[in-house]
């Protein structure tokens, strides 16, 4: 998690594949995280799970993505049980230490969620302002300090495909396992929020 140290922003792209862009199956989801300037820094993938799940769970079929280093060393993963309502995701590293979890917090119509530390001490909130759907700011007592945002990626894509890309920000001088627990947050966000409405 090094390469984190000094970003102050990252930015998450999804991969899709032309199989499943032609053909409309979910596939395992696939992701790059790359610095502000276009630099690639790690490789995601979504593991196990069935074809059964992907295709009638949709975006509520439990993951577990693993986050990669450009040498193929596990750097993190991120773990979402299977939930109708109140998502979550643990966040662990590479030897499969608690980072921390985030998790849906009940709201009539607003988007948030919490997060904990490995102790389960609440931290933050992440908070989907009502009329910004896609945006979650990054809450720190109420004080923003961060967001992730979905980013449009133009016409041609988002009409055919499901793929997201995300923007993230926090403080630059954050420790490198608080910035992972942001990046394990833009997976859950995406499978919960944006998994099923690329093609709406």
């Amino acid at each position: 998690m090094d390469k984190l140290a000094t970003v102050d922003a990252l930015v998450v792209q999804q991969q899709k594949e032309w199989g499943e862009i032609l053909s409309g199956f979910e596939t395992k989801n696939k992701y790059v995280v790359m610095d502000a300037a276009g630099g690639t820094l790690y490789a995601a993938a979504e593991v196990g799970g069935s074809f059964l799940g992907r295709t009638f769970l949709k975006a509520a079929r439990p993951f577990t993505i693993k986050l990669l280093g450009l040498d193929g060393s596990l750097v993190l993963e991120v773990r979402r049980p299977f939930r109708f309502f109140f998502h979550e995701a643990d966040v662990l590293d590479a030897q499969g230490g608690l980072i921390g979890t985030i998790k849906r917090r009940w709201s009539v119509v607003r988007r948030i969620y919490a997060v904990l530390d490995g102790t389960g001490q609440e931290m933050f909130q992440l908070f989907g302002p009502l009329l910004h759907p896609w945006t979650f700011e990054i809450r720190d007592r109420g004080r923003t300090v961060g967001k992730i945002t979905k980013k449009w990626t133009g016409l041609l894509k988002e009409g055919f495909t499901d793929a997201d890309n995300f923007g993230v920000t926090f403080p630059a001088d954050w420790d490198v396992e608080l910035k992972a627990l942001f990046v394990g947050a833009v997976f859950l966000i995406d499978f919960v929020h944006f998994e099923d409405t690329g093609r709406d």
